[in-house]
Parts: C-alpha cells; structure tokens; sequence
C-alpha cells in the first residue's frame, strides 16, 4: 500500500493506494506554523479513521507546492512509517515532455497531474485545477506539456471581496439560481461562480483558437465541482487525479 501526500496552499490531501485503486483520502489543513511531530499526529490521527498505521505502508511519495512545508512533511512521514517519501520535483522521473522556456519552473502539482491525464485521457488536452490558484495546463497531440494559465482562485477573489471592500461581507461559495442577483450575497455569488466559469469558457476558447483545435478537458479541485456545471466547453471532472498522478510516479520511480 503506498501513502500519497498532496500539499497545497490551502489543503494536504492524504491518500492510501493499492494497485492503483484509492482506498481513502482525507484532507487537513494547511498550516506553516506546524512541526514535523504536529503533522506526524495529524497524519496519524487520519490513518486510524480508516483503521491504518504507518507500518502498514511499503512505500510513500509527496508533492508539495508549499517550500517551507517540505522538510516538516517529509520528517512526519518518515517517522510515522519509517520510510524516506520519494519527493516529487525536477530530478524525479516523470516521462513528460515539457516545451517551456524553464522545465524546472514546472509546480510539482502540475507535473502530477500531467501525468495522470496522460495516463487516464486523450490529448491534446487541457487540465484545469482549482485550488487556491485556478491552473490551465494544456497538453498538446503528442502529450507534450506546451504551457498554460494560473489566474486567481476563487476563494482568494471571494477573500478580496470581503477584505479589500467596507460593505461586502463574506459569503458561503454557491451559485445562485440566475446571473442577475437580486441582493448582496447573490451579486457576490454569482459574479465569483458565473464569473470564474466565465473566465474559464473564455480562456479555453482562446486556448483552442490558438491551438487550433479543440481539446479534451479535464477538471479537478476543491471547488472545480460547484463550478463545471457553470460551464459552457463539455468537461470531464477527476477528483483524484493528483493522487492517480502520485501512484504513476511512484510506479515509475520505485
């Protein structure tokens, strides 16, 4: 069984893998203050909920597009299951052609997810995450990693709302019945929801114009789900395509 650990801005996805079938995830928060031994016990703490321990796994692999949290998680991992995570980054076997101007620029959690789509999906293809930062990545004919967009995510543009403006208040992330809002929240509502879906519907026709054809898409992310209903372009939603993307890696690495 292998123990993949996402780390995102926002959230840590914990998984446990099997021949390629998720057993379970679980999610905690994101947090830089923590020590090794905090998340170890958190980490832990998730484990026994599915009734697991850390001897229980014969392998683990991390991706982080958090820096500072790197070093903490790989010594939780270490010391709850006594094995040294492979650690997503440049040096990593990944297979993936990637034609940008700096390769070694590439987010571990878009490399991940590259290599998942290619696995699961037909280029050419764009893969859209959204996280704390909502990413394009657009995979040409022949699989090869040609670029992208990173635009705000969603709840940063709701946080800015609610900080950056005197009146406007913090609402929950749900898309209201009409575009035209009738009060507050639903203006809010509807303008982070219709808009983000807006953003993306636009951004890929501009992405296929370019192209010059059109391209398989895939959807995954927190929020991806409330959001893809919005959207006008036809789009396949993969909740666990990171941690598909880890056990890939972890295959090809191990």
């Amino acid at each position: 069984m292998l123990l993949a650990v996402d780390v995102g801005n926002s959230n840590i996805v914990i998984g446990a893998i099997k021949d390629g079938k998720i057993l379970f995830e679980a999610r905690i928060a994101t947090d830089l203050i923590r020590t090794s031994d905090q998340y170890a016990v958190e980490i832990k703490d998730i484990l026994e909920l599915y009734d697991a321990k850390g001897s229980d796994f014969e392998g683990c692999i991390l991706s982080s597009v958090v820096p500072p949290l790197l070093n903490s998680l790989r010594t939780a991992i270490r010391k709850l299951t006594g094995k040294i995570p492979l650690t997503v980054g440049p040096e990593i076997r990944t297979d993936l052609k990637i034609a940008i101007d700096n390769p070694s620029q590439v987010g571990g959690d878009l490399l991940v997810g590259a290599v998942a789509a290619l696995r699961h999906y037909q280029p050419p293809m764009a893969i859209i995450d959204m996280g704390t930062a909502t990413t394009i990545t657009v995979i040409d004919r022949e699989g090869t990693f040609v670029g992208g967009c990173i635009c705000p995510g969603v709840r940063i543009s709701m946080e800015a709302l609610n900080t950056r403006t005197a009146q406007l208040p913090g609402i929950s992330l749900q898309a209201p019945d009409k575009v035209i809002g009738k009060n507050t929240i639903e203006c809010m509502q509807s303008g982070l929801m219709h808009g983000a879906a807006s953003m993306l519907d636009g951004l890929l026709s501009r992405i296929e114009e370019e192209a010059g054809h059109k391209l398989n898409v895939i959807m995954t992310g927190g929020i991806s789900r409330f959001v893809m209903p919005l959207c006008r372009h036809e789009m396949t939603y993969d909740k666990d395509l990171l941690l598909k993307g880890l056990w890939v890696l972890y295959e090809m690495n191990r």
